[in-house]
Parts: C-alpha cells; structure tokens; sequence
C-alpha cells in the first residue's frame, strides 16, 4: 500500500550546507519531520556542490517519513555566476550589470531543460535569455535560431 502523502514543503538550500537553522528547521519542524535526518541525507547528495543554491522539494508523509528531490541551480544563479555578477540590475531597461552570449545561454539551457516547462533546447534558451534580460544582463551576438 502506498504512503499517504500529507505536505509538500519547497526550500533553496545552498549545496551541503543544510543545519537546523531557519528556514529549513521551522519549515520541517512545523511538519514532523526528523530535521537532523533531512540535514545529513541532503548534506551527502550535495557534498559535490558546496555552496550553489539548490531547489528542493521534500515530500512529507502521514507517518512523518520523507523523501526529497533536488533540483538544478536555478537559472539566475547560473547566470550571475557565468557573468561573475553579484546582483541583478534593480533598472533592467536602464541599467545593465553583465553580458552573456548566446553559447553560454546554450550550456545552461541544456543543463536546466530537465527542470523547465519547455520541451526544445530553443524554447529553453529563449526562456533563460530572458531571465537574463530581465536581471540587466545584456544577450550579445545573433540569436542562432
């Protein structure tokens, strides 16, 4: 008989680095669920990616076990990092902050194809140009598509 799921709980935790501390202790605690466990089972899936910002979705069930999923860096933050910019632009029409190409809008594309709602690796690099435009970052060269 399959588990009885009860809550769903989505957190941004950065890649081995997850302690009891707020957001992750209140938000699990408030659900019933082994906050330690979580820590060390999420700790030890993402010891190869210290410090990125990771999505998680932790699925709680009735008998108060979990499982979780981890998702790819969200798209802004592969782009500040490719960038080596710290901050999105507050004025994204008027101020720009970075520039990006079309090659690098490609490899995270392909890399975040997986967790996006698109099904070409074209619609998928439109969708993350225009997370970049709309942080200040400027996309050069021509559109190869």
């Amino acid at each position: 008989m399959a588990k009885e799921l009860s809550a769903i709980v989505k957190l941004q935790i950065k890649g081995g680095a997850a302690n009891p501390a707020p957001p992750i202790g209140p938000a699990l605690g408030a659900k019933g669920v082994n906050i330690m466990e979580f820590c060390k089972q999420f700790n030890s899936r993402t010891a190869e990616q210290p410090g990125k910002v990771l999505p998680v979705i932790i699925n709680v069930y009735s008998d108060k076990t979990f499982d979780f999923i981890i998702k790819r860096p969200p798209v802004a933050a592969q782009i500040m990092e490719v960038t080596k910019v710290k901050l999105g632009s507050g004025q994204s029409n008027r101020k720009k902050v970075g520039s990006i190409s079309w090659d690098q809008i490609k490899k995270i594309a392909e890399d975040k194809i997986v967790d996006m709602n698109c099904f070409t690796i074209e619609s998928a690099m439109s969708m993350v140009a225009g997370t970049a435009r709309s942080m200040g970052v400027t996309v050069s060269g021509n559109k190869p598509f």
